[in-house]
């Protein structure tokens, strides 16, 4: 099995799976098929959807006299005619829908490994929400138990060993982790079918949570049972990467059409409000006259025609970096993840979310109610605010919000302000909450889009953030005149000392408190672009130290700073410190693969900027974070860092 990151968002990432039978992109839908009733083949799926892999039963297969035969002779792959990777499930929900299964949890191993499957899956205990903590735990360690047993026994198979816990976070996170000590392969999240069909969501987000959370990272995370597109999007952000689903054929049987946001009977449509294939060929009319097999098999095709759209607009989402975006939009068409979204707004929750989020994006944020102010990007940029940033004095003067960036719309304002008194801080009131004028070029201040009125919840929470960050004692007033000045004759002193208020300010926040006593520590020169005005590269004592991004207002490190900062600052700070084998390559200028990296700085963020050193801290290059440092000591597998100079 190869597991490897390829593009990411939020805690969703697109991954490269690869098995004995082929390569799978997640996050991804498993079609299941139960092969006593296959409507549409596995192989027309693959022709109509692109559907790159299938979960089917091993317990009815077994149990199923010339299913197994044939499964025996021909392999799972000959039973269903299919090429490319399939799943086989173990029996454990039928053991939850029927009671007791009349099998031996090792026999359905060895079965499954015998049949070929790509992927198994151990007999676990199904923890139901109505479970006792004390039931739920006994059900954890007994399934423990299996996963020990029968990943001695699976061979070359991929075993996936279910997470249980039924619906307490600790068990979870406690039945995850001992599954990761054992070195299992795949981690289903199990027992959550109940909580689905009954949309207790908030119980859901904390079971995905926990058991994320004490899983190792560079496993797949299959959300078992959950079939509906409604639920993909806020899954994927929370890190899962495979879903498999019964409800397509399940509903279909129902006369049911699954849409992105709901599901819906025939009998209630006058018309079909879809533009799949199925939905622009019949009118409602005509595919309630099909016969009942035909107008199944259209609702089947339909139904998985919405679910595979479903997941290339998340994943779209991720490369375009507003995931975020998509699962609010989704969440505000269901009361119940409206509900279940406030569970996102714990600061244990937002902390641990946080450090997934990458340093900034292609795409301005964008507003869609109040769950956005709670992000875990702003989550984040608010911490290092307190945390990071350093005022000229204990005075502020407060500036409404306005057209981007603020500096320019302000600049009447702020050479009044500065050609008087230097020594006052000037604070946009934005809808993130304060926002320092030297960081409004800043991901996300300047490369953002909400409404002129905010919903009451938000303008709650950016109060608050202006309580956290600023005493109002100590605010200045200020009238704003729509009259343009005269240039005060220290004009351009004012835009020198704004420039080195900006790069101070900006370096702080983004490597560390004082990083800029490291960075500005001799004759400091700024290079700006002719053609729009801005900073563009830093110089200090004529070294080339940093360039500036204009598409975010972030540094890109340059080997002279990089080389600053390491003197500067204790290991493992911006550190990645890879192992002695690697340093050859890391010098012939290759990238730092994850199998790599020994230790990492905790702080680093996936694009954030960083130093690699060796195990004796010896310098030696700078690069971009492609991984956060759980990441990084996790995967075997795929690029940690990319180098971008290195010592020769």
């Amino acid at each position: 099995m190869k597991f490897e990151i390829k593009n990411r968002d939020a805690a969703g990432r697109i991954c490269k799976f690869s098995t004995k039978n082929g390569i799978i992109t997640t996050p991804t839908l498993l079609p299941v098929i139960n092969p006593n009733k296959i409507i549409l083949s596995p192989k027309e799926m693959k022709k109509l959807f692109g559907v790159e892999m299938v979960i089917t039963n091993s317990y009815i297969i077994k149990n199923d006299e010339k299913l197994r035969d044939k499964a025996l002779e021909k392999g799972v792959h000959g039973l269903l005619d299919f090429n490319g990777p399939i799943m086989t499930d173990s029996g454990t929900f039928q053991s939850y829908v029927y009671g007791n299964v009349n099998v031996d949890p090792l026999e359905i191993v060895e079965f499954q490994r015998n049949i070929g499957s790509d992927i198994g899956t151990i007999l676990d205990i199904f923890g139901t929400p109505d479970q006792t903590r004390s039931q739920a735990k006994n059900g954890v360690i007994e399934t423990i138990k299996r996963a020990k047993q029968s990943m001695n026994i699976k061979g070359d198979m991929i075993l996936a060993c279910t997470i249980q816990g039924s619906i307490y976070p600790d068990l979870r996170e406690f039945c995850a982790s001992k599954l990761s000590e054992i070195n299992t392969d795949f981690f289903p999240i199990g027992g959550v079918v109940p909580l689905m069909e009954n949309q207790r969501y908030q119980e859901l987000i904390r079971c995905i949570l926990a058991s994320k959370r004490g899983s190792n990272y560079s496993k797949p995370i299959h959300l078992f049972g959950a079939g509906h597109p409604i639920i993909f999007p806020l899954a994927v952000a929370l890190g899962c990467d495979f879903f498999d689903s019964s409800a397509y054929i399940k509903y279909a049987n129902d006369n049911r059409l699954i849409f992105p946001d709901c599901t819906l009977k025939l009998d209630d449509l006058d018309e079909l409000p879809c533009p799949c294939p199925i939905c622009s060929k019949y009118t409602a009319k005509e595919l309630k006259k099909e016969k009942k097999n035909d107008r199944i098999l259209q609702i089947v095709k339909h139904n998985l025609y919405v679910s595979f759209s479903e997941i290339k607009k998340i994943r779209t989402a991720i490369i375009n970096g507003n995931l975020w975006e998509l699962v609010e939009r989704r969440a505000n068409s269901n009361p119940h993840i409206i509900d279940a979204m406030r569970e996102l707004r714990t600061k244990n929750n937002k902390k641990w979310l946080e450090q997934f989020e990458i340093i900034s994006k292609n795409k301005a944020l964008f507003y869609t109610g109040n769950q956005t102010i709670h992000r875990p990007l702003i989550y984040r940029l608010q911490k290092r605010l307190n945390e990071r940033f350093k005022f000229l004095s204990n005075k502020y003067i407060l500036l409404p919000d306005s057209e981007k960036p603020y500096s320019k719309y302000y600049i009447n304002e702020i050479l009044k302000i500065y050609s008087s008194k230097k020594n006052v801080n000037i604070i946009i009131k934005s809808p993130f909450g304060p926002v320092p004028i030297e960081l409004d070029e800043m991901y996300p201040f300047a490369q953002s889009i909400f409404p002129k009125k905010l919903d009451s919840h938000t303008n709650y929470i950016v109060k608050r953030n202006f309580k956290n960050f600023l005493d109002e004692k100590n605010e200045i007033p200020f009238k704003i005149e729509n009259t343009v000045i005269e240039q005060p004759e220290n004009y351009d002193k004012i835009f020198q000392y704004l420039d080195i208020r900006k790069i101070y300010s900006i370096a702080d926040m983004q490597f560390g408190k004082n990083a800029f006593n490291a960075l500005f520590d001799g004759e400091i020169k700024i290079v700006k672009s002719k053609k729009t005005g801005k900073i563009r590269n830093i110089y200090c004592n004529d070294k080339h130290i940093l360039s500036m991004r204009a598409g975010d207002g972030l540094f890109t490190l340059k080997i002279d700073g990089a080389k600053k900062l390491h003197e500067f600052f204790k290991t493992p700070i911006l550190r990645v410190i890879i192992n002695k084998d690697a340093v050859p390559f890391i010098i012939n200028g290759k990238s730092v693969f994850a199998k790599f990296v020994i230790n990492c700085d905790n702080n680093l963020r996936p694009n954030d900027e960083c130093i690699i050193v060796d195990e004796k801290d010896n310098f030696l290059g700078t690069g971009r974070c492609l991984l956060n440092k759980i990441e990084m000591l996790s995967f075997n597998f795929g690029m940690a860092v990319k180098v971008r100079e290195h010592i020769k």
